[in-house]
């Protein structure tokens, strides 16, 4: 009565611990990284579920602390692929939504003729260097907006 180890004691543990820790660690930098411990979990899942079904067709070849801790390495693995999952399908969403929304806004350039070489948003739309032929009329102007400017100044203090 020798009992053994199963095949993916080890194996699908450390796979399972290790998809957890990057996954967590690494949803915060970039969500395109959960596709590496997503297979990592994957892989120690498949590892896990060979096992037991070795277990299974022979258990007295086995050690059932060993049947344990691939029970363990199985649940550990379905939560590293659950989370590591919702990580990566989250990421993909929000390039997608951006995706979208810059080649409307290329396209909606493209359509309007938005995409010129010179400083288009900080020239001014009125050209204020042109003076009236008649010099009089300006200063009658300037005149109307200063007494216009002091009303409001009155008017805002009261």
């Amino acid at each position: 009565m020798n009992q053994n180890k199963l095949p993916a004691d080890p194996l699908s543990l450390i796979l399972g611990i290790l998809a957890l820790v990057i996954g967590i660690a690494g949803c915060c930098c970039y969500g395109i990284t959960a596709i590496i411990p997503l297979a990592m979990a994957i892989i120690g899942l498949v590892a896990a579920n060979r096992s037991l079904r070795e277990f299974g067709e022979n258990p007295e070849a086995y050690n059932p602390q060993s049947r344990s801790n691939v029970n363990t390495a199985k649940i550990i693995n379905i939560i590293a692929i659950v989370l590591n999952g919702l990580v990566f399908l989250i990421a993909i969403g929000v390039l997608a939504i951006y995706g979208t929304l810059l080649s409307s806004a290329v396209l909606d350039g493209l359509d309007n003729g938005d995409f010129e070489g010179d400083d288009y948003y900080y020239e001014s739309e009125y050209d204020t260097t042109i003076e009236p032929e008649n010099s009089d009329v300006w200063e009658d102007d300037t005149y109307i907006i200063e007494e216009e400017l002091d009303s409001i100044n009155l008017d805002s203090v009261q």
